[in-house]
């Protein structure tokens, strides 16, 4: 839901860094991968309890989440770029809630397994619609030159993060958000499906 908001006045100021990092050289692909590395760090230090660590490895993890995409696009926009930042994202993000599950088994697992199988209905609605988009060639939504078709709903990448800071600024109130945020995903899902269903069912039709 607030995805295009952020994007479009972030944009600029990512480009300015994104020139900077091209002209040394660096690339957009190993910028993902470090982000990933250092995302995945969030684990082990929710896992001993240190949710300010976690936090500064996720808030690392999304900085270098919108770098890549800025550097990407100076540099050109590949299919492995894509196809790395897409599905690197979908693991830091349960990822980071199994963290939270290892912290306190007994009063977070449950809401955890809640919102990975919530995560599982955004993120098959999500990626199965871009698949048919890209297939049928429908026009993609402004969200810049993304490497897959976006649709839309209430929890999204920015949602998202501002759920996981959250959860490490009040990591006691863990399940209560986490059901929250996971109930928001169930949402977001049927408004895809709804969304998915009318647009493939229209552009199946003029075909």
């Amino acid at each position: 839901m607030l995805d295009t908001f952020f994007i479009k006045n972030l944009k600029h100021p990512l480009s300015l860094v994104a020139i900077t990092l091209d002209k040394y050289g660096i690339q957009a692909n190993g910028i993902t991968v470090l982000g990933f590395i250092v995302g995945m760090m969030s684990v082990p230090a929710l896992y001993l309890g240190n949710t300010s660590l976690a936090l500064m490895c996720i808030v690392f993890n999304r900085i270098m989440d919108g770098l890549d995409g800025a550097v990407a696009r100076v540099q050109g926009p590949t299919d492995l770029g894509g196809y790395l930042d897409i599905t690197l994202d979908f693991i830091f993000y349960s990822a980071v809630i199994f963290g939270f599950a290892l912290m306190n088994p007994a009063d977070n697992a449950l809401a955890a397994s809640f919102l990975i199988f919530s995560f599982m209905g955004t993120g098959s609605s999500f990626l199965a619609f871009a698949i048919m988009a890209e297939k049928r060639n429908i026009k993609r939504l402004d969200y810049g030159r993304k490497s897959l078709y976006f649709i839309g709903g209430l929890a999204e990448g920015t949602e998202t993060i501002l759920f996981l800071v959250l959860i490490c600024l009040i990591p006691s109130y863990f399940s209560l958000l986490a059901f929250g945020f996971g109930a928001l995903c169930w949402v977001t899902t049927i408004m895809r499906l709804y969304a998915g269903y009318r647009t493939l069912s229209k552009h199946t039709h003029q075909h």
